[in-house]
């Protein structure tokens, strides 16, 4: 053995030494969690209900922090940035991760190169909705009752390139109509004038409009995806209707590229045993959370479910013909 090989063996075991103590150690300060999107919103109330629980298992406050702005591009693009120490990690949506890289032309990080992924969370159920006052209980007559006046339905979204947006031109474009979209800033008005009337229809996660569907000042239409919710059991899904609509919002956990592995192992296997723990399992369904990854909760398995998602949202966006800006 030359002397040369001698070094690279005892710098690699130094290396690998270093990485298992750290993990072993970690973590020894508070964590933080940036959630891209505003305080209040579907994601960030299920990152603190695991951000508790975390704090709770590590002996150490894991703290939320919301950093919205751009369609999530700030918050994300800050943890691209951020030291990979194990001290900081991104509560992604599916909007941040595969939407922005085929919505923005000159997009400030990578999805792939500037993440390592920890686990997949949860999927988060998005539902069509009308207001009290619209004449329509189910999806084919609500798509009637637009073609009887095209145009005349206004439909609130959080914007025409997030998920929202996306389901709604997907209506229009398999359904033949024509719904008006209107984007909005914030999550709040877009319920908030939909309940008034300034618009008819709106397309929201379940977890933002339970409340509303409860006091009845919203009506369930259609659930996005492949088939009905629990937390809805009696709301058709929207491919019952218009086979090839399916797009829902999702959540992971990543952290900054070249993280210690040992470190991305130890936080997923615990956010695992958390997503397992029974308070959990029956709250986020009441939520309009699915906390059931599979595979997908641990780090290969989330890597190949964003690799997955990326693929098949490029498709629904290009056969779309939305074109990056």
């Amino acid at each position: 053995m030359t002397t040369l090989t001698r070094r690279v063996l005892l710098a690699g075991a130094a290396l690998l030494a270093t990485a298992t103590a750290h993990a072993e150690t970690w973590p020894q300060r508070p964590v933080t969690i940036v959630v891209p999107q505003a305080a209040g919103n579907s994601p960030d109330v299920l990152c603190r209900i695991i951000a508790d629980k975390l704090s709770r298992s590590f002996g150490q406050q894991f703290v939320v922090e919301n950093r919205p702005g751009a369609a999530n591009v700030v918050g994300t693009q800050s943890v691209a940035r951020a030291a990979p120490d194990g001290y900081t990690f991104l509560f992604a949506t599916s909007a941040s991760l595969v939407t922005n890289p085929y919505t923005f032309k000159n997009l400030s990080y990578d999805p792939v190169k500037d993440f390592t992924p920890v686990a997949m969370v949860a999927k988060s159920h998005h539902v069509l909705l009308v207001n009290k006052d619209v004449k329509a209980t189910t999806l084919p007559e609500l798509i009637a009752l637009e073609k009887a006046a095209p145009g005349s339905l206004s439909l609130a979204v959080d914007g025409p390139r997030n998920i929202s947006g996306l389901i709604a031109q997907s209506i229009n474009k398999q359904a033949g109509t024509k719904f008006v979209l209107v984007p909005y800033n914030t999550i709040s008005n877009a319920v908030q004038d939909s309940i008034t009337g300034r618009t008819q229809v709106t397309i929201q996660s379940a977890s933002v409009v339970e409340p509303f569907i409860k006091e009845g000042s919203l009506r369930p239409i259609a659930v996005a995806g492949t088939r009905r919710i629990s937390s809805l059991p009696d709301v058709p899904a929207i491919s019952e209707t218009l086979k090839s609509v399916d797009l829902q919002g999702w959540f992971m956990v990543l952290a900054p590229a070249n993280t210690p592995s040992d470190i991305v192992q130890k936080l997923s296997s615990e956010i695992a045993r958390v997503l397992k723990e029974p308070d959990v399992q029956e709250r986020a369904p009441t939520l309009g959370f699915e906390v059931d990854p599979g595979e997908a909760v641990t780090p290969v398995g989330a890597k190949k479910f964003l690799e997955a998602e990326l693929a098949s949202t490029g498709k629904v966006i290009r056969e779309l013909g939305i074109e990056p800006q």
